[in-house]
């Protein structure tokens, strides 16, 4: 079965209740469109319900009206997310008046929402920078138990089933740490390990990148990584981690085995780690 198959199976099978912030961008739409058409999840679109309801028609859709639409500036729980939002934002100092403003922004409604259980999971960034979609994440839901930072991860398909598992590798962190440091790194290959193991379904084998293999170099660049390596190990002993390696040992198996005779992931990694942007 091919893995976005898989993924909407399994999407189908749990139900989740997806927010989509950006409820009047056109590619949103037409996404939910597609995803209530085949009952992938629950969505809930924000914005203002009159003009969602006549973009849709303007684009011709045929599904937006299985979905929950909920108005940013008025709806039943606005008192209840702008009180939660205080007492979670309090040490920060925020006070009434500044959260009943970010309550009628999408991105903050949204990730109220999941705070408060009232929506499993978000999708935004149509419209938004992604600096912009992730302050409110990390201000009110926060990142995960022994976790500090947020990454990105890029699940990539390839037509050459050569490399990774079977042509899928997945790559990170392409969006988020311009240069993590060495506990950073560490920390953003596990949730990369996780990411791998929950949505792909497949064993992580995680390599952490370089322009050195495995002590070929020697360079402050080349320690972090190093240093990065061994953390993730410590953190996370259930999944396989290498580094330092070279792109081309951590993916052709002939080149792993000259580079980092032994490895059990050189020439076989599925997961790439990057030191940086």
């Amino acid at each position: 079965m091919e893995l976005l198959e898989q993924i909407k199976m399994n999407a189908k099978r749990h139900n989740k209740k997806i927010v989509l912030p950006e409820g009047t961008e056109e590619r949103t739409l037409k996404a939910a469109d597609a995803v209530l058409a085949e009952d992938i999840a629950r969505i809930t679109l924000l914005g203002n319900p009159g003009e969602i309801m006549a973009l849709a028609d303007s684009f011709g859709l045929k599904n937006i009206g299985k979905a929950e639409i909920i108005d940013p500036v008025d709806h039943p729980k606005k008192k209840q997310y702008i009180d939660l939002m205080v007492e979670l934002r309090k040490n920060k100092g925020l006070n009434v008046e500044e959260a009943s403003k970010l309550i009628e922004d999408p991105l903050y409604l949204g990730v109220m929402m999941i705070k408060s259980g009232d929506a499993d999971g978000e999708v935004a960034g149509a419209r938004n920078t992604t600096g912009d979609v992730l302050r409110p994440a990390f201000q009110i839901v926060k990142t995960a138990p022994g976790i500090s930072v947020v990454s990105g991860a890029f699940i990539m398909i390839l037509k050459d089933k050569e490399f990774g598992a079977d042509g899928i590798i997945v790559f990170a962190d392409g969006a988020v740490h311009p240069d993590p440091t060495d506990r950073e790194l560490a920390e953003i290959a596990v949730a990369t390990a996780r990411t791998t193991k929950t949505i792909v379904g497949i064993d992580p084998k995680v390599a952490l990148l370089s322009f050195s293999t495995m002590g070929s170099a020697k360079h402050p660049l080349v320690d972090k990584v190093v240093s990065a390596t061994k953390m993730a190990r410590e953190m996370a002993p259930e999944f396989m981690f290498e580094g330092e390696l070279q792109a081309d040992a951590a993916l052709i198996e002939a080149i792993g085995q000259k580079k980092a005779p032994g490895s059990k992931i050189a020439g076989r990694a599925n997961v790439l780690v990057f030191p940086n942007l």
